[in-house]
């Protein structure tokens, strides 16, 4: 057992982390090939994966967006501020490493709600020295905490980028999710960008409902939207070209080391808008 393994193990003993039910942080980590889950998200995964056998690679197909977007803000949009909300496990190449590839000044603060995610923030969210990295643990249904915690790392008078990356579907229409993602929005100054990705059951609608049972059964929240739906979220904003598309549509010019599977349906959209 590595001390990761260790680290993990005794999170879950101090009673920090609950191991009862899955998180989708850690179910995405166990897409990922990562080790910070738990059976019960193992589980899922797998019971996931035999229904649909394209879940891993939908999620690392996610991932890959969340790549190539920010390599198109760092480099060509000039964006030197992210605050990335729902960060889950950290998986190589993260954002910050990427956007201070191109910009080693480059600030960022991740934000997740669960206490492992906050352990290997920790560890492994390492800035350049001419930028900074910091971590809020926090969730989006606290805007107001969020907001004031990255305060404190990035300059609210500048443009940033709120990343929003496979998050806005574990919100139910209980939890306000476009009032939510308003208030953050309407927080940014002019200049800035929002970065959205959302499940949709709009191109496979037997699996991915399959899948919203599969969640709800183990009792987490798991809402697909429409083309209209997800595009309701940019309203206000102007969207940058491609628009409102599938994940594999987005700048596909931008990829690096992406493995592309022809099968697969890819049942997320995903868009970048910039606030005027």
């Amino acid at each position: 057992m590595t001390g990761t393994e260790d680290h993990r193990d005794a999170l879950a003993a101090s009673g920090r982390i609950d191991t009862s039910r899955p998180h989708p942080a850690r179910v995405y980590d166990w897409y990922l090939g990562g080790k910070d889950n738990y059976p019960v998200d193992e589980a899922l995964a797998r019971q996931i994966m035999s229904l649909d056998g394209t879940a891993q690679h939908v999620a690392r197909t996610n991932r890959w967006f969340m790549q190539r977007v920010t390599r198109w803000l760092a480099r060509e949009a000039g964006v030197r501020q992210y605050l990335d909300i729902g960060t889950g496990i950290p998986t190589e190449p993260n954002l910050h490493q990427i956007a201070q590839s191109v910009a080693p000044e480059a600030r960022v603060v991740y934000t997740d709600n669960d206490p492992i995610v906050l352990t290997h923030a920790e560890a492994l969210l390492r800035s350049t020295p001419q930028g900074a990295t910091e971590y809020v643990q926090a969730d989006v249904r606290d805007p107001a905490r969020i907001l004031e915690q990255a305060r404190k790392t990035l300059d609210f008078d500048r443009p940033l980028a709120l990343s929003l990356v496979a998050l806005t579907h574990f919100l139910g229409d209980d939890d306000r999710p476009y009032a939510l993602v308003s208030e953050l929005v309407d927080a940014l100054p002019a200049g800035s960008f929002l970065v959205l990705s959302q499940l949709t059951a709009d191109l496979d609608p037997a699996a991915v409902m399959r899948g919203v049972e599969m969640y709800s059964a183990s009792g987490v929240t798991l809402a697909p939207r429409t083309h209209a739906e997800v595009s309701r979220f940019f309203d206000g904003l102007d969207v940058v070209e491609p628009g409102v598309v599938t994940l594999t549509e987005w700048r596909p010019d931008l990829a690096v080391d992406e493995v592309s599977d022809p099968d697969a349906v890819i049942s997320l959209y995903g868009a970048v808008a910039r606030k005027a």
